[in-house]
């Protein structure tokens, strides 16, 4: 479990929101928009990520499914987060299958590799990117890399919370994860170097 020292991700909000879903559960809509409101936007970005231009609709249908089960959920903040996550990734699967765009299968499961090294070099250089930033750039991995470093950036979930919503054993997200973060902190690196070849995105190491 976190032994290797992986962070757990706090966001600012999480105090705020665990009160928030305790309220909204007792039925206080005021509390369920407030919980929506600081969940929305990590939420909306996932989905861009996974359905690009439909990731409203998707997003709808999924609060919609929250606001409904919403007296089911046990957690915090954080666990809020990472269930709607989950939620939100079954719609937009849903959405795939409907128009019969296929999720490119992981060859991660494949090759899952123990990673040597602290990877905070990545998140930081994450860190300081805008979410539309972050997206432009995502959208150039290969998907199970983007989903991971989407759920770990944008939704702001930890390594474990991520794998639950992905159904992946931890091991492969943070790979997939780790991957995902150096390919774009070389991108993000590289735009004052000079390399002028093509911008390969395969991997000597």
């Amino acid at each position: 479990m976190g032994q290797g020292g992986e962070p757990r991700r706090v966001h600012a909000h999480d105090g705020e929101l665990s009160a928030a879903v305790a309220r909204a559960q007792e039925g206080d809509e005021a509390a369920f928009a407030v919980a929506y409101r600081l969940v929305q936007p990590g939420l909306l970005g996932y989905l861009r990520g996974l359905v690009g231009d439909d990731a409203e609709d998707v997003a709808s249908d999924a609060w919609l499914e929250i606001a409904r089960d919403l007296g089911r959920f046990k957690g915090d903040g954080a666990g809020f987060r990472g269930w709607t996550a989950t939620i939100a990734r079954h719609r937009a699967l849903d959405h795939l299958r409907r128009q019969k765009v296929r999720p490119r299968p992981s060859a991660l499961e494949n090759d899952v590799l123990d990673l040597p090294g602290p990877h905070s070099t990545h998140d930081q250089a994450l860190e300081s990117m805008s979410t539309e930033r972050a997206l432009e750039l995502v959208g150039g991995l290969p998907r199970d890399q983007a989903e991971a470093v989407l759920l770990r950036v944008v939704v702001g979930l930890d390594g474990p919370a991520a794998a639950r919503v992905l159904g992946k054993r931890p091991g492969a997200v943070r790979t997939a994860a780790y991957r995902g973060l150096k390919r774009l902190a070389q991108q993000l690196g590289g735009a004052g170097v000079t390399e002028d070849g093509p911008r390969t995105l395969g991997e000597s190491k």
